[in-house]
């Protein structure tokens, strides 16, 4: 009887742990959107840079490659900051102390055109700077504009209508090629 127990007890420990889930997919993937934005502040970075509707996030806690994806429309959405911030839909990066390399799916609107952001880079906090790389240059922005997400709009295009229909600028190996966005 007592070795009936013990064997039960065995499969059902065994049973129960199966079920559990594994501890390193827990730290790779995390769904919660609030919890991007914690990663976000303990990388001293400020939780505005990406804006509200972050559906998903995966991230890998060893080299902070991480993948986003906002709530809006297949289509892309625009931020108001000092200047529009133009955001796709996923957007992917590495996350590091005080920067985001390799950045995706993140444009910046200078005139006319729109610049691929590449990365992002907190000056010293004290500063209160904060630079966006687009390749050539880097645009230098207020951290007071990044200390909150804002709301991510559809985009508009030259006649005002959400939708699309715009240009996009982006810079391949120094060389300038406009790429169209299209709602098709």
């Amino acid at each position: 009887m007592a070795l009936q127990n013990q064997t039960t007890t065995i499969a059902m420990l065994i049973f129960f742990a199966s079920l559990s889930p594994n501890t390193a997919d827990e730290n790779s993937q995390s769904s919660p959107a609030a919890s991007f934005y914690d990663v976000l502040s303990s990388n001293g970075l400020p939780i505005g840079l990406f804006p509200k509707g972050i559906s998903d996030f995966s991230i890998d806690p060893t080299s902070g490659a991480f993948r986003l994806r906002l709530l809006s429309s297949p289509s892309p959405c625009d931020a108001n900051f000092e200047t529009r911030v133009r955001y796709e839909r996923d957007i992917s990066g590495s996350v590091n102390y005080g920067r985001i390399a390799n950045l995706s799916g993140v444009s910046t609107q200078e005139l006319f055109l729109w610049l691929p952001v590449k990365g992002v880079q907190v000056d010293i906090p004290s500063s209160g700077l904060i630079y966006f790389d687009v390749g050539v240059v880097s645009k230098q922005f207020s951290l007071s504009y990044f200390e909150t997400p804002k709301e991510c709009n559809a985009v508009e295009d030259a006649d005002g209508d959400a939708g699309g229909g715009n240009d996009v600028v982006l810079l391949d190996d120094g060389r300038v090629r406009i790429a169209e966005v299209s709602n098709y």
